[in-house]
């Protein structure tokens, strides 16, 4: 869900600026699952760039006391949202921890890094959602470990429909600066794109798995 069409269209707007986001629907990007891309987002370049940094953590806090009020602990998901997550908490003045895809096969074994007691309300901040399978298995860790997931907050998502059924499904309300739809427009307004890429980046999205060039 978008709270805020101005925040989502600025912050498409500086991803593309930095390159975060890379749009190329002639010459797509080939995806670790095999599927051919048009787009490729790297959000942690965000952190690189100390304005535009401050300007996503200010925002995805501003969401977080909006839809939640003040948690007691701000969770990242590793390892992309380590750092954005830990500028959010720190904004807040909230604790941090943030969870392993898996847990370590070594030492403590942890899979969730920093202290988390049980029944705390926790926020989950992600930097990207594809399917949301990742950003689901943080949530499924924390809930393990007694605490109250109240929601999660992220930089931008495809906004596949697997991934709402997926949250859907794991019962979890997801907020994001910035979606693709807002990333197109914005693409096509500031002339990054063509109106023809844009229908061929909108065809993309329908059907990933099986679109072609």
């Amino acid at each position: 869900m978008i709270l805020n069409k101005e925040t989502a269209q600025k912050t498409a707007e500086l991803l593309l600026q930095i390159n975060a986001i890379k749009l190329q629907p002639q010459n797509p990007f080939t995806w670790a699952s095999g599927w051919q891309s048009p787009i490729y987002c790297d959000n942690r370049i965000t952190l690189s760039y100390p304005a535009i940094r401050n300007f996503i953590r200010e925002h995805l806090a501003s969401q977080i006391e909006t839809l939640y009020g003040k948690p007691d602990v701000i969770a990242g998901v590793a390892t992309g949202a380590i750092g954005i997550g830990a500028l959010v908490a720190d904004y807040l003045n909230l604790p941090f921890c943030y969870v392993r895809p898996e847990a370590k096969s070594h030492g403590r074994q942890n899979q969730i890094e920093g202290l988390l007691n049980e029944n705390q309300n926790v926020v989950v901040v992600e930097d990207l959602i594809s399917t949301g399978g990742s950003s689901l298995k943080a949530v499924e860790a924390l809930r393990d470990a007694k605490a109250n997931v109240k929601g999660m907050v992220a930089i931008f998502t495809y906004g596949f429909p697997v991934a709402e059924s997926n949250f859907e499904q794991a019962k979890i309300q997801l907020n994001t600066l910035s979606d693709y739809t807002h990333l197109l427009l914005q693409a096509e307004k500031s002339n990054y794109i063509t109106s023809e890429q844009a229908n061929i980046l909108g065809k993309w999205r329908e059907d990933p798995s099986i679109w072609t060039p």
